[in-house]
């Protein structure tokens, strides 16, 4: 009744019924979001970690795999993929493209686990090996799965990650920017992977990549997730800041909240499996900006459900998850 006298049970998203239960909280209250909250995408993951393709093939027919980027990068990030999914891009000519796509994202994905996170002068001869031979595969695979599907735009996505860690030509990263934008003019993950390009440690200028994205979402309709760019492009800048608080002034606490409230906290949102993926990335910029009241919205949305990205910044992600979680209740 409360609810209702007072508008918030309108706020309320409507109960979703493929939403995955919550198994397990930590003592604080969090829990590592698993395959994006979702029952569908649980089976998927299941049947790739079992090596069915049969199954996985039908755990995908209500997703475009295509066009969804969560649901692409949850088989990506999946170790063993890569032990059986060339049989299927041998065998499978029906559906080689989206076997090639698969192979091509993982590779990706399994090239930048032999890379890891270190500086380059940290990395050895080996990991720089078998980075770069990953990653040539992954290359190949998608750039045929991107003709054989022409209107897909997770291949040329995945294809700017791999340009980057390739260095290949700026020319050759701006065709494949203009191949997945003319696919999808506002596409997040897209637009999150050209803002980590023009970072100056990957070559770009100061300020460019926050320019980028301010332009980008100016272009949005309000309830697109496109909003987080803005917030991820605050992240990238407090990675190349040597101060730590770098973003706490009042200009970019403003910013922040409002592009929160152009995109995942207005009522038009969508909220698809892994949306929480958005909502991780406004809980860490506003928290690194010291940001007061919006931040406990976006906290209280998740419900203590933690995305390793883009918390992996941290040595600790998870505890900082769960300390800024604890502050903003």
């Amino acid at each position: 009744m409360w609810g209702r006298l007072f508008g918030r049970e309108a706020e309320r998203p409507a109960a979703d019924p493929n939403a995955l239960p919550v198994v397990r909280r930590g003592k604080n209250g969090t829990h590592t979001l698993l395959a994006l909250g979702d029952v569908r995408v649980l089976a998927l993951v299941q049947a790739a970690e079992a090596g069915e393709w049969d199954v996985v093939k039908a755990r995908l027919a209500p997703f475009d795999l295509g066009r969804d980027h969560r649901v692409l990068a949850e088989l990506a990030e999946l170790d063993g993929v890569q032990d059986w999914i060339g049989r299927a891009v041998e065998e499978d000519k029906e559906h080689r493209a989206t076997a090639l796509l698969i192979s091509g994202a993982r590779h990706i994905s399994w090239g930048w686990e032999a890379r890891t996170s270190a500086r380059a002068v940290d990395v050895e001869q080996e990991q720089w090996r078998l980075f770069r031979e990953r990653l040539l595969i992954g290359e190949e695979h998608l750039l045929e799965a991107a003709e054989l599907r022409p209107e897909w735009i997770t291949p040329w996505r995945r294809l700017l990650t791999s340009a980057r860690g390739m260095s290949l030509a700026s020319p050759v990263k701006e065709a494949r920017l203009d191949a997945a934008l003319r696919r999808d003019p506002l596409d997040l993950e897209t637009h999150i992977e050209w803002v980590s390009q023009l970072q100056p440690r990957w070559g770009g200028d100061p300020g460019q990549a926050l320019a980028f994205a301010r332009e980008a979402v100016g272009r949005a309709p309000q309830g697109h997730r496109l909003g987080c760019a803005i917030a991820m492009a605050h992240i990238e800048d407090w990675v190349e800041s040597e101060r730590a608080d770098c973003l706490e002034t009042p200009e970019i606490q403003a910013e922040l909240r409002k592009a929160a409230d152009h995109s995942i906290l207005h009522p038009a949102y969508v909220r698809h499996p892994g949306w929480q993926h958005d909502f991780n990335i406004f809980a860490m910029a506003l928290s690194l900006a010291g940001e007061g009241h919006t931040v406990r919205r976006v906290f209280q949305s998740l419900d203590g459900a933690y995305t390793s990205w883009p918390w992996t910044y941290f040595s600790e992600p998870q505890k900082q998850f769960a300390r800024h979680h604890r502050r903003a209740a």
